[in-house]
């Protein structure tokens, strides 16, 4: 197979949603039909059920709540499909913004109860303001929820985004029957079973009699009147339109009872985009080159707990990355070469000797790399778009256990390069500040320094309101700023000068008394 035929057949994609709609689940029957695992595994933990593969770090298993991307890739029909599974979470919403930067298209997964949901409502304006196109699944349509014609003009308005139904539910709650497939024009019968496959019914005419036998005169009756309204309410589905992240395809289903799950995969890698074109600042790089170009947007720590191995996700934007061979790392200047790049299936990881185009790649990192770090094949690039915000909850962070201090300044270091959170260090007290955007990842990090490195770490309060990154033209005003907020500045781990404003008024004045310096509230990496 050619370099441009390897490369269209990837399908990246990413699984969005609010906490708890089922996203983490739907991941797990995809990978169930892809034949990448033989058993799905159950989100919430308990002793005896396999716990959800994505969801492999233990605090997951204990909490039943995804805190990191996972990435996960296999075959289906021919296809190469690549899975980010992201956390719902509002506090992890950041690896969740960088994880959209190195996927080509999206599937939201929303609760056919509580309809659309705040997290729901913020990912989709990223995945807007990047012209993302997106296939939306109503989840756990086995419970009792709202009506179908409902929840699609839910999704119109809260989303800001024109739909159409490509398959259609028969019934809700006790009485899901099952979907008829508008793409394919069969019909797919429900029996609840989390592990096996549901029946499925080549019925191309609705109007067909054996769809009576099989669900009910009345169920039967519904689904026509329902599917005549849908085909004149709704125009027919255009491919280019959904390309064009302007019109979102909806499918219905039950990801635990793997019910609908399968159209949605078969369905999927027929229309969703093949690696796309990705914006560097100097130009614009094209999938089909031959010369590789790929960029950091993620980094992991321990991996596997028994190396203490930190891992750099790259997304390959062009070309092919192969192993051994030099490639060249934009910040630091020099060439770079790797023995063991790595293919995932969530934690799990193999030695890969070439890795194309749309695929992510691991690479062992010993502290060479930073989010958004480019490598190429010898060009002068740098892509961008992969924000740090500036955060809204900060503590201090102290040794609980002054014999692993080691250890603590070890776990603090990798933790801070996943870009969990953010260390600052107080110019007036030259203590640490750890910033973050909810109050969970405290809870994540405290955690994991303990179990991870074996070291304890304490939280003290500190009331601020924001951090800002401040940089000036002005050289004698930056200087007054920095000497008039001495006991509010504060450096980032890249040496920035942040200026930490403990009130909303105290922000204000600062940007109204020093016009000539300019406050950043987020940090391209």
């Amino acid at each position: 197979m050619n370099l441009q035929e390897e490369i269209k057949r990837r399908r990246t994609f990413a699984i969005i949603s609010h906490p708890d709609a089922g996203k983490t689940t739907l991941t797990e029957k995809l990978l169930l039909y892809g034949g990448a695992i033989h058993v799905a595994g159950a989100v919430k933990s308990n002793k005896i059920r396999k716990t959800a593969t994505s969801d492999w770090m233990e605090i997951e298993k204990q909490r039943g709540i995804s805190v990191a991307t996972s990435v996960m890739g296999f075959e289906y029909d021919n296809y190469k499909i690549n899975i980010l599974d992201t956390p719902g979470h509002q506090d992890f919403a950041e690896d969740t913004f960088r994880t959209l930067t190195a996927v080509d298209s999206v599937i939201i997964v929303i609760d056919a109860a509580k309809g659309v949901e705040t997290q729901t409502r913020k990912l989709m304006e990223v995945c807007r303001m990047r012209k993302t196109p997106v296939i939306v699944f109503v989840n756990k349509m086995d419970r009792e929820g709202r009506d179908a014609f409902d929840n699609l003009d839910e999704i119109e308005q809260e989303l800001g985004i024109r739909v159409r139904p490509l398959s259609w539910p028969i019934g809700i709650g006790q009485n899901f029957k099952g979907v008829y497939n508008l793409y394919e024009q069969n019909l797919n019968l429900f029996t609840p079973n989390k592990q096996t496959i549901s029946e499925r019914h080549e019925i191309t005419d609705i109007t067909s009699q054996e769809i009576d036998t099989l669900v009910g005169e009345r169920a039967a009756q519904k689904l026509r009147d329902d599917i005549e309204l849908v085909e004149g309410v709704y125009t027919a589905f255009d491919h280019s339109e959904y390309l064009a992240g302007n019109l979102a395809p909806v499918f219905f289903g039950s990801a635990l009872n793997s019910f609908g799950v399968k159209e949605l995969l078969d369905c999927f890698v027929r229309i969703a985009p093949y690696p796309q074109p990705v914006e560097a600042i100097e130009r614009t790089v094209n999938p089909m080159e031959d010369r590789f170009t790929g960029f950091v947007f993620k980094i992991h720590a321990n991996m596997d707990p028994n190396h203490r191995s930190c891992i750099a996700f790259v997304k390959v934007c062009s070309g092919c990355f192969e192993r051994n061979v030099y490639y060249k790392h934009i910040r630091q200047q020099k060439q770079l070469r790797f023995s063991a790049p790595t293919a995932f299936m969530a934690q799990k990881k193999e030695v890969v000797d070439e890795v194309f185009a749309g695929d992510i790649v691991g690479l062992p990192d010993t502290g060479n790399f930073k989010i958004g770090d480019t490598l190429t094949s010898g060009e002068d690039l740098h892509f961008r778009g992969l924000p740090s915000f500036s955060p809204e909850m900060f503590k201090y962070i102290e040794n609980a256990d002054p014999m692993k201090q080691k250890q603590l300044e070890k776990g603090i270091a990798q933790l801070m390069d996943e870009g969990v959170a953010q260390l600052f260090v107080s110019q007036l007290n030259g203590r640490k500040i750890i910033g973050t955007v909810g109050q969970l990842q405290f809870e994540v990090i405290q955690y994991r320094l303990e179990h991870e490195y074996q070291a304890l770490c304490r939280w003290e309060p500190l009331q601020l309101y924001k951090a800002c990154w401040i940089e000036s033209d002005d050289e004698q005003e930056l200087r007054n700023f920095k000497l008039r907020k001495a006991q509010f500045m504060a450096t980032d781990r890249d040496g920035r000068d942040v200026f930490m404003a403990d009130s909303r008024y105290v922000l204000q004045m600062a940007q109204e008394d020093f016009k000539h310096i300019k406050f950043h509230f987020t940090s391209e990496f």
